[in-house]
């Protein structure tokens, strides 16, 4: 007869494979559609053809999450291939990120259920001692029993009562070493957890955290909402000239002068490469972003690197910034759209500037 485990085991896979076959429920025939759509322009952009690629580029020919297509559009601009970490990163974000919110759902629902055993425990340990203190204080009021077997009896129950209150003290003891390995797993899940919505270079949000809360402060009409987008100029040029460990620290110094500019009510993220956000709730127009945007431009701009080892100073980093103000009711893509037309009208127009996008009349 099977175990109760293993049928858990079987129902987890089986769900797994229902929430595969929903991303996927096409047929035979779209699916090898799709795929001759696929497979040429991973050869043609030399992507190897493992899983994880596979699965990406087949949803992008499926058109369906143009977030998606545009990040896997400006990867291949960038790096002229899919590097593994862009794909590992997107894969996460768009391919399997409703699993992982399952996981931390059901983690959260273990570490809850054993704070409440420690708790019902802990009252039952307690209870019976309040009981051994009461019988104890019968025995004492007994100085002469109205019947012999009295003392004995009430002796007995003492006796039984020391032996539970020490198996739940044992019990309790060993719920209590279970626990405080849960919660060494738990800090360590905790760091884990902070690490998947951080970017690791510049300790930023990354693009999916990012996102969700970008999705949030847009669900909260009565507060203004304005995006600013900023990308560092001529970084592919940087990269190939002084190389990537140089170019990362560029990106690490950007990051740090978005944590310190960040006023309340605001978040900034790695969107990817070298292109970031910004978010300011509570924002009163779109001239009030783009003089927040003006003064990161002034700051980034006023980075000075030295080369390690030497006091050579890097080429002054500049970055073009667009800017859009939500409006109400407006979407997340709407939104990003906007404010990605405004850095690219920065960089027409000559790079190292602020370009605020109005909504496009209807």
């Amino acid at each position: 007869m099977p175990s109760i485990n293993n049928y858990s085991d079987a129902m987890s896979q089986s769900e797994s494979r229902a929430n595969v076959l929903a991303l996927y429920p096409e047929d035979s025939r779209e699916a090898a559609a799709l795929l001759k759509q696929a497979v040429p322009l991973m050869v043609r952009h030399n992507i190897p053809p493992n899983p994880v690629h596979y699965a990406l580029w087949y949803t992008y020919s499926k058109g369906q999450d143009p977030e998606l297509n545009r990040h896997l559009d400006r990867v291949l601009r960038d790096f002229d291939g899919c590097p593994p970490e862009s794909a590992s990163r997107l894969f996460r974000e768009y391919i399997i990120r409703d699993e992982l919110e399952d996981v931390r759902a059901g983690q959260q629902q273990v570490f809850s259920l054993v704070d409440g055993m420690e708790r019902d425990v802990s009252r039952s340990v307690m209870g019976s001692q309040n009981f051994q203190n009461r019988l104890g204080q019968c025995l004492e009021m007994l100085d002469e029993p109205a019947s012999d077997r009295l003392p004995g009896i009430l002796n007995e129950l003492q006796q039984s009562t020391r032996v539970m209150q020490s198996q739940q003290e044992h019990f309790l003891g060993q719920l209590q070493s279970a626990q405080n390995e849960i919660k060494t797993l738990r800090d360590k899940l905790e760091r884990a957890q902070r690490a998947a919505t951080l970017d690791g270079l510049t300790e930023l949000l990354n693009r999916t955290a990012f996102t969700r809360l970008l999705e949030q402060a847009l669900g909260n009409a009565s507060r203004g909402v304005a995006l600013v987008m900023l990308d560092i100029d001529h970084f592919k040029q940087f990269n190939d000239q002084y190389g990537h460990p140089l170019g990362d620290r560029v990106l690490q110094h950007v990051g740090q002068v978005l944590r310190a500019a960040l006023p309340a009510n605001a978040f900034a993220g790695r969107y990817g490469g070298e292109e970031f956000c910004v978010v300011l709730e509570g924002c009163a127009d779109l001239a009030g972003a783009r003089a927040f945007a003006e003064q990161l431009r002034l700051k980034v701009q006023s980075l000075r690197i030295k080369a390690r080892g030497t006091d050579t100073v890097l080429d002054t980093i500049t970055a073009s910034f667009g800017v859009a103000f939500a409006e109400p009711g407006e979407s997340l893509e709407s939104l990003v759209t906007r404010a990605d037309d405004g850095l690219y009208e920065a960089k027409r127009n000559g790079r190292n500037q602020v370009h605020g996008m109005h909504i496009r009349p209807a």
